[in-house]
């Protein structure tokens, strides 16, 4: 599988290009950029053989099977769209897309294509995440009262891209979504908003800074999400399951392989359990190929994942007296 990215994106050397060494038949071959020169210097520093001048011309390279999407949240449904028009799978980077409706156009047109559109939920692929599913899911902790996911860590670069309300910037947008996300997981039921609060950015008081969003989960259980680019919380980055018999409690579920935490307690009993390994973005893309192939069950966030994520944010902006991302 030959893949070309559309941006000289800061997350592509870690997302793509170091995963695709390990992973058995994946090359990086083309490389487009706004600006021609960054392009060519990205390529050079990371071996990828060919620059081409536009966007667009890399979407023509009949060379090319897929295309990794790693652009700003406000671009990506443009250039997921474009993409698979022109014939090419996507991996596109989390959120898919800015809003529900944008990534229920994005599932229309994959599956008018019979392409795969693959979300970049990393963490995902995992195995700690299958194994927090399954504790939480599989009645160990008795029925599920109480579910918490957070995603809170400093962003004081007040000029970055994800405080642009115009590229569908918020941390609810960047941190969060892995927050909601992994709600969604662990939920014993589909997760309803019931309220949420937000921190505003001074700069731009569409853009949450930080957000705490409430959800119903059926049968009587609650959530809550909590996510920051720059609040009180320096750092949250796990998720409680707290059921009647007992609590599952995961430090960073999103990057295990750096460090994590994972606790499981039942009738008084306490146990952990280790991860590790290879890096997510390594079961990512392997998976990602797996999809290629023609493997109907190795995505797991593809398009109507994404809707439904979507529409979760959605309702959270909203609650929070703010507006939909565009």
């Amino acid at each position: 599988m030959r893949i070309g990215v559309l941006g000289a994106a800061r997350i592509a050397p870690a997302a793509l290009i170091k995963p695709a060494r390990a992973v058995a038949g994946v090359e990086v071959a083309a490389v487009a950029a706004r600006n021609r020169e960054k392009a060519a210097a990205f390529a050079g520093r990371h071996g990828i053989p060919v620059v081409h001048e536009s966007y667009e011309a890399l979407l023509a390279d009949p060379t090319l099977d897929a295309v990794y999407v790693p652009l700003p949240n406000g671009r990506h449904e443009q250039w997921t769209v474009a993409a698979l028009r022109a014939g090419k799978h996507v991996l596109c980077e989390k959120p898919l897309t800015s809003n529900a409706a944008q990534a229920l156009e994005v599932r229309t047109v994959a599956g008018e294509t019979g392409l795969v559109v693959m979300e970049a939920f990393h963490y995902r692929y995992h195995p700690l995440a299958a194994r927090m599913a399954e504790v939480a899911h599989s009645g160990e902790l008795g029925r599920i009262k109480r579910v918490e996911t957070a995603m809170c860590f400093p962003l004081p670069r007040f000029g970055d891209i994800r405080y642009d309300y115009g590229l569908a910037g918020g941390a609810l947008m960047d941190a969060g979504c892995y927050a909601v996300h992994c709600l969604r997981l662990l939920s014993p039921g589909a997760p309803t908003v019931t309220g949420a609060h937000a921190l505003p950015f001074r700069r731009d008081a569409r853009v949450d800074r930080a957000m705490t969003a409430d959800f119903d989960l059926g049968d009587g259980a609650t959530g809550r999400v909590r996510a920051s680019l720059w609040s009180s919380t320096v750092l949250s980055l796990g998720a409680r399951v707290v059921g009647e018999r007992g609590m599952l409690k995961v430090a960073n579920f999103v990057m295990p392989q750096l460090f994590a935490g994972f606790k499981v307690t039942t009738d008084g009993r306490s146990h952990r359990e280790r991860f590790g390994g290879e890096p997510t973005y390594v079961h990512q893309l392997r998976a990602f190929a797996a999809a290629v192939r023609g493997e109907t069950t190795a995505n797991l966030t593809p398009p109507a994942d994404s809707v439904a994520t979507m529409t979760l944010i959605d309702d959270v902006y909203r609650a929070a007296g703010l507006p939909v991302r565009q």
